[in-house]
């Protein structure tokens, strides 16, 4: 099959964490497609002497249409994303419109996979991720509100470690406090929670706070929230208070630790 669309991951948005498959898939495209904010995580090098198409943040049919287009034409297309392409990204609409648009038999689509953002926020903290978690977007766009708030009171209920996507906007200021009260309804108000912004992108900020410490007028579009389950600690480290979630390593080979108090 000669004509294919790939769908890349870019990762958090430091070129050093570009997969190299997503490098190569890049290098040899002659047409990149994406919304505006991730085609600036592209290396201007990459991007140059190849056609570049950008949309705005509600334009993801439009170009996923488009990139699918140039595909069929015979043009070797690559659609970007940020994180990971399969991870509320791109990948899975471009499944949806080539099955809409009956092309399956004509196109080949690859999937490339990137750092998601929720390792990098993760990597940040420390290792707040060792044991079962659920991931959840708080974005109402393409989901209603009852079925996400459902979700995150499942969570909360199944001590799940809760990684919040899109977690509050200027339209969506009410979502967080909701989704945090949600939570505090199976846990105390010590637990330890780390909001990243913009992980490894200019700018970026990392804070460890606890649930009922954190402030919902300090998180935007661009951070990722983690709060911890009950056994969730914060523990010492030179840099500062890290994030654990213990696997189980300390009751089968007797290891001992102790919590640090959020701010030491």
């Amino acid at each position: 099959m000669d004509r294919r669309i790939t769908v890349v991951g870019l990762g958090p948005g430091d070129a050093a964490l570009l997969p190299p498959l997503a490098k190569a898939a890049l290098l040899r495209a002659q047409a990149i497609v994406g919304y505006k904010g991730y085609i600036e995580l592209v290396e201007p090098e990459v991007l140059a002497g190849r056609q570049v198409l950008s949309t705005g943040m509600t334009g993801e049919v439009e170009r996923c249409n488009a990139a699918i287009d140039l595909a069929c034409s015979g043009v070797e297309t690559v659609v970007v994303s940020s994180g990971d392409a399969g991870v509320y990204a791109m990948a899975g609409l471009v499944l949806e419109l080539v099955e809409a648009r009956n092309l399956a038999r004509e196109l080949e689509v690859e999937v490339v996979p990137g750092i998601p953002a929720l390792c990098a926020a993760a990597a940040l903290l420390g290792a707040p991720l060792m044991h079962d978690f659920a991931v959840i977007s708080l974005s109402d766009l393409l989901t209603p509100w009852e079925v996400i708030e459902r979700r995150v009171a499942a969570a909360a209920g199944a001590d799940f470690v809760i990684v919040l996507y899109n977690p509050r906007s200027t339209r969506r200021k009410d979502h967080l406090p909701k989704a945090l009260a949600a939570i505090a309804a199976h846990r105390s108000g010590g637990t330890p929670v780390g909001l990243v912004k913009r992980a490894f992108r200019p700018g970026q900020e990392v804070i460890a706070t606890s649930l009922g410490g954190l402030e919902p007028e300090d998180v935007d579009m661009q951070s990722i929230l983690v709060v911890g389950n009950s056994a969730t600690r914060f523990v010492a480290a030179a840099s500062g208070p890290r994030m654990l979630t213990p696997r189980g390593y300390a009751g089968k080979y007797g290891l001992s630790g102790k919590d640090v108090p959020v701010g030491s």
